[in-house]
């Protein structure tokens, strides 16, 4: 069953980056599957989009509702009060790694360059502060796993990762507020071995992600 936050962010219309893709349908109008997923459109001038094989000529909505039936149970938030960059990134792991949905804490804006459009097809979702956040997150019944490496935090290699839950990001640099912090049900932190004091914020999300894929996905054959 999929929670529904109430302010979701709506998709942009920026272009999606082409990749080199596959050429018309081959056979013309007369040839092309009778299936409601593909779009007559991509059919017809051929598709460049950045997609798995699997999703080749499908319209963006039917990509949207099959992934839809496969998403994972856990939800990515981000505190956006500075407009960070790594937000983008974020949301494309998130695509990656097939999360439930991302939640943006604070400014509504946020910077979508690093997103390369895999935004149109994760739902992305805003709450104004960390408190309408945490209501949310109640509501819902998903503990709030804050990543941070401050005093007190546990080695994420260390716990087993609930399967129903959302992972809440800070900002590269401060990462995540006071308030954040004091409404987490839990904060985790990656160990580090070398001399820098913190690992990128896009990089970490894309760490803790992949941490629950590994401890709760069902990969291919298994």
């Amino acid at each position: 069953m999929t929670d529904q936050p109430s302010q979701s962010i709506p998709h942009t219309s920026t272009p999606e980056h082409t990749t080199h893709g596959v050429g018309p349908w081959p056979g013309g109008p007369e040839a092309w599957p009778d299936d409601p997923h593909y779009d007559p459109e991509l059919l017809a001038n051929g598709d460049t989009r950045n997609v798995i094989d699997r999703y080749r000529y499908w319209s963006m909505a039917a990509i949207v509702a099959d992934l839809d039936t496969r998403r994972h149970p856990f939800h990515v938030a981000i505190e956006n009060w500075q407009h960070d960059l790594n937000i983008g990134s974020i949301v494309r792991s998130a695509n990656a790694f097939l999360a439930e949905r991302v939640h943006i804490v604070g400014n509504r804006r946020w910077n979508r360059r690093g997103a390369m459009v895999t935004d149109r097809y994760q739902h992305v979702d805003h709450h104004a502060t960390i408190d309408e956040f945490v209501a949310w997150a109640k509501q819902a019944q998903l503990p709030v796993i804050a990543i941070d490496n401050v005093e007190g935090s546990q080695p994420i290699e260390r716990i087993e990762l609930p399967e129903r839950c959302v992972f809440l990001f800070g900002q590269e640099g401060p990462g995540l507020s006071a308030a954040a912090l004091a409404a987490a049900d839990a904060v985790v932190e990656i160990t580090q071995f070398g001399s820098t004091r913190s690992i990128n914020a896009s990089a970490a999300a894309a760490i803790v992600m992949h941490d629950w894929v590994r401890q709760h996905a069902r990969i291919d054959g298994e």
